[in-house]
């Protein structure tokens, strides 16, 4: 099984780039596989730079339907019309960020959903015995800051997003089972908490964005929040596998507490080969 970085916010394997986004090429038994496609086309380049053929890829799971995970689709698309492309359907609907500047659409490319491969899910979802999706997180255990300027448009009024379009990928091969998300906008321990729910055991792996980054630095009660998380991950026989929209900041306050537990993800970066 492989796990490699295609795409994340920071440098890390010599010519490959990095924004803003996220995306990860996984081959299993039975699966080439992408999770996510960054921002742009980047991650196609950092392919190539990687020797990855991404025409091979039969299945993509959109993890969530914003921008930084869904704007390379349309070049996929280009040089594989053939991949099955699962989204939760409420990836149709018009997402914006509320800035001090102005309001920014942060949604996908609506011609995305128009395409013969796009399957929009609908719930929790089994592809095959290798596969499987799960969304609806409902609880929001120590609820994320940033969340807050993260809108829905309706009727034109903007409205709090709920998060109803992110779903998290469970992978199982040979006996192991390794949980994918994008951002955790619905938060990390509620997602374990549904994961648990489901398959009864803890995952060997979990490769996600904790969504805890901000511009502003912390308060005492975020600081404690973030510590509460990392106890609780610290606890768990998993090995966590983190970027992206986490942030530096939070990441080496739950380093601190979680040390060889808690990795982090550099642009082009292999996580697993065995």
């Amino acid at each position: 099984m492989k796990i490699i970085n295609l795409i994340e916010n920071t440098p890390g394997i010599p010519n490959c780039g990095y924004e803003h986004g996220l995306s990860f090429y996984i081959e299993t038994k039975n699966h080439k596989l992408l999770l996510d496609s960054g921002a742009t086309d980047l991650f196609l380049h950092n392919a190539k730079i990687l020797d990855i053929d991404l025409t091979k890829v039969d299945t993509m799971i959109l993890s969530h339907g914003h921008y930084d995970h869904g704007g390379g689709i349309p070049a996929f698309l280009r040089i594989n019309p053939d991949a099955h492309i699962y989204m939760k359907d409420s990836c149709r609907e018009d997402y914006y960020h509320l800035k001090s500047d102005g309001v920014k659409y942060i949604g996908i490319d609506k011609s995305i959903l128009e395409q013969k491969q796009c399957i929009q899910v609908h719930g929790d979802l089994e592809i095959d015995d290798e596969l499987f999706l799960f969304t609806d997180i409902t609880p929001r255990r120590y609820p994320a800051k940033g969340n807050l300027v993260l809108k829905k448009r309706v009727s034109g009024e903007y409205i709090q997003d709920t998060f109803c379009h992110e779903q998290s990928l469970v992978i199982t091969q040979e006996g192991q089972r390794i949980l994918l998300s994008g951002c955790a906008h619905s938060g990390i321990l509620n997602i374990l908490d549904r994961y648990i729910e489901i398959f009864h055991s803890e995952p060997d792996m979990v490769i996600s964005g904790f969504h805890m980054m901000q511009e502003e630095p912390y308060s005492k009660e975020e600081v404690e929040n973030i510590r509460q998380i990392a106890y609780y991950l610290a606890k768990m026989n998993t090995i966590f596998y983190t970027g992206h929209c986490t942030g530096m900041a939070a990441f080496d306050i739950m380093k601190e507490i979680m040390g060889d537990k808690l990795r982090l993800i550099h642009s082009g970066e292999t996580i697993l080969d065995v």
